[in-house]
């Protein structure tokens, strides 16, 4: 229940690398390093409920622990894969539809911060989101 709350993106390392590496093209990473991004979590059980809310998108994201999931990214890129929680920390193991390459994300809570970390083809980015 660490993850319950309203969380504001905060700052980001490495995280154009990332888009780069994902193959995102210029202007929708330029766009993406300044999107706000907001998320508001809820956790019920293995149920997690998102709601993320930027300036060029808002969704509800709804998955289950351990349940595959099919997600979409901002860009468009599409994913499947599960989440888990392995101590106080949210990962998922996502497969790229197009490419069929491994995007892994993971969160935790640190203090008063939300840590999301990307990891794809060797390059990890992060991004900090401050509680609301």
């Amino acid at each position: 229940m660490a993850f319950d709350g309203s969380w504001k993106v905060n700052r980001n390392e490495n995280y154009e690398t990332f888009m780069e590496k994902m193959g995102i093209n210029v202007v929708k990473r330029k766009l993406a390093m300044h999107d706000n991004l907001k998320l508001t979590i809820r956790q019920e059980g293995n149920k997690f409920i998102i709601k993320e809310s930027c300036r060029f998108r808002n969704i509800d994201v709804v998955f289950e622990l351990g349940v595959n999931f099919d997600y979409t990214l901002a860009d468009g890129t599409e994913l499947k894969g599960t989440w888990s929680l392995e101590g106080n920390k949210l990962t998922a193991k996502f497969t790229r539809v197009d490419n069929g390459k491994e995007l892994i994300d993971i969160c935790e809570v640190s203090g008063d911060e939300l840590i999301q970390t990307y990891i794809y083809e060797g390059v990890e980015a992060k991004r900090f989101f401050k509680r609301e």
